[in-house]
């Protein structure tokens, strides 16, 4: 036994992980699982890169896709904290331009805030490129595209994951109510960032990410909504020199992954310094969404034939949520575990009842029913191995 886990109970964690990359389902991955902040594992197993046959690494920095979107929550409910906005904060008293140029098409924008942006029900459309991947690294252009969209469902009511829309926003909210001119990348790395010591992260490459870069690989079935050729453009956009994309853009690697998830756990405090609340995070890890379905990914549990689940949304964060039901944060976490995760290949979760945290980064990006029942079987291995 250590640190309130079963060695045994961990040891086939690892069996598992690494009969996986032997049968190529990914390629490789680096963990870290620790109890009331006790680290119990921290390992790399597999490749960081299959081909050239680059073992994985504890260092290895990893694009984490929608995992970013966590980092921007931070910001958000950290302007929540100080008072620059609340979650009733209406988009277009922030950024008036979101009423668009055709005041023909500015129908209930009027009525959407940043409660209904952390939510994903904004009612806005779940495109995730809404301009063209040669102009998706510039921020002002995707913010301009954003602001012409029209609303397609009822703010408040209509539930359906934004891969890119609403953290779009909210980044240019914290952007403009900060106040200092800074950046979305440099606000960032000043206020989430380097407070918790994150030293392998930024919003986009970084000099101290050179030849740690885990490469992705991409393993999308044809029939897809996100294709192969999207996993591999978007990867290939978060390295242009000057792309900001708060919503998928992230480097960060599995140790940084853990310096935020203990700040969550540990109700905003890490080391001694206060990012938020624990007010905005008991906020932020609370169901907010009811019994309502998310309709984006309602898709992926009728293709499979599974259950369709509530959504099981907080603010911005993902919940376990009730009951027995297909889920990356396993079937036996506790109703208020929260996390995120990233396009078929990156997660974290903080169970809080049993004070765990798990970190998950993987080289490969897979099909999401298959990433979803990965990350559950492997999330019911680390749960199990409680003590």
């Amino acid at each position: 036994m250590t640190t309130g886990f079963d060695t045994a109970a961990l040891a086939r964690f690892q069996t598992a992980i690494q009969a996986d990359v032997d049968a190529e389902l990914y390629d490789g991955a680096v963990i870290k699982i620790a109890r009331h902040g006790e680290v119990a594992l921290e390992t790399a197993i597999g490749f960081a890169d299959r081909k050239t046959g680059r073992a994985a690494a504890l260092d290895d920095v990893f694009k984490v896709y929608s995992l970013t979107k966590a980092f921007t929550n931070a910001l958000v409910l950290q302007a929540i904290d100080r008072g620059q906005i609340s979650l009733t904060t209406r988009v277009v008293d922030v950024i008036p331009e979101f009423f668009g140029r055709d005041k023909f098409r500015a129908t209930k924008k009027d009525r959407i805030n940043v409660g209904h942006l952390l939510t994903h029900r904004a009612g806005l459309p779940s495109t995730p490129s809404p301009v063209g991947y040669d102009q998706l690294h510039d921020f002002d252009a995707v913010v301009d595209a954003v602001c012409q969209m029209d609303v397609v469902g009822s703010p408040g009511e209509a539930f359906a994951y934004s891969p890119t829309v609403n953290h779009v926003l909210m980044a240019e909210i914290v952007r403009r109510v900060h106040g200092s001119g800074d950046t979305v990348r440099e606000i960032m790395a000043n206020e989430v960032f380097a407070p918790l010591g994150m030293t392998s992260s930024g919003l986009g490459v970084a000099p101290a990410h050179k030849g740690r870069i885990v490469p992705i690989v991409s393993s999308m079935p044809s029939a897809s909504w996100i294709t192969d050729k999207d996993t591999l453009d978007l990867a290939d956009t978060m390295e242009h020199p000057n792309a900001v994309l708060p919503w998928v853009g992230a480097l960060t690697s599995a140790g940084d992954v853990f310096r935020f998830a203990e700040m969550l756990r540990q109700q905003g405090t890490l080391d001694g310094t206060r990012l938020l609340s624990p007010a905005v995070i008991d906020k932020a890890t609370t169901l907010q969404t009811g019994d309502a379905i998310n309709d984006l990914y309602q898709h992926l549990a009728e293709a499979r034939g599974w259950e369709t689940p509530p959504g099981n949304m907080g603010l911005g964060f993902a919940l376990g949520g009730a009951g027995m039901r297909v889920t990356q944060f396993g079937t036996m976490s506790s109703t208020r575990t929260f996390g995120n995760f990233g396009a078929g290949s990156t997660l974290f979760w903080v169970d809080p009842e049993r004070q765990i945290t798990f970190v998950c980064l993987t080289a490969k990006v897979i099909e999401e029913s298959q990433n979803i029942e990965r990350f559950q079987r492997l999330s019911d291995m680390v749960l199990s191995a409680a003590l």
